[in-house]
């Protein structure tokens, strides 16, 4: 199997042979189920994951204990949690998959030494995990202030993809809303 990881970064860079040798040698290929843990909530997070087929789910555990869906990455997007993988400190939300998927798993150390021998990988990288970040914000800053039905069809129009893909009570958890009230929802727009 291609190296995913190397294919997408092709798309912004030409790589030397001695860099994808490199690459392929940290990456580690997980295949996942369904519902898979990556990241426990309360760890340091320690990978840096790329997504090469599925969708994984950042969560956060609430006051209430019930797992709340901040965000969901797809195909060929890296996946983390940037602030306890950047800084090494524990964190409060979790990574687990959506739906079965495969990913690439890169070690904050292996990650680092790479960076460390080819220092331009890390500006692309760093470029493409900024904008997917400005995209995130954007599109969570689309659903506030908007009512729950509002949310679900701006959901199905901007992530199409992700609502065929995920269970029903993770697109709940991600809106806000109780899965009650989205099979409500549903069945009035159909």
């Amino acid at each position: 199997m291609s190296n995913a990881f190397i294919n997408y970064l092709r798309l912004f860079t030409e790589l030397s042979s001695d860099e994808e040798y490199s690459i392929n040698a940290i990456t580690e290929l997980r295949i996942l189920k369904e519902g898979d843990v990556l990241m426990e909530p309360g760890k340091t997070c320690r990978e840096l994951f790329f997504i090469c087929e599925g969708i994984l789910r950042i969560v956060k555990v609430n006051d209430k204990g019930i797992d709340v869906i901040h965000f969901f990455l797809k195909e060929n997007q890296f996946c983390t949690i940037m602030h306890s993988f950047t800084n090494q400190v524990p964190t409060e939300d979790g990574i687990q998959a959506a739906c079965d998927a495969k990913v690439l798993a890169v070690s904050h150390e292996n990650l680092h030494n790479l960076y460390k021998e080819f220092p331009r990988i890390k500006t692309i990288i760093d470029d493409i995990i900024l904008q997917a970040l400005l995209e995130k914000i954007q599109l969570r800053n689309s659903y506030l202030g908007q009512d729950s039905t509002t949310r679900y069809k701006q959901f199905i129009m901007r992530q199409p993809d992700i609502a065929l893909r995920v269970a029903l009570t993770d697109v709940a958890s991600y809106l806000g809303i109780t899965p009650q009230s989205l099979s409500r929802i549903r069945k009035n727009l159909s």
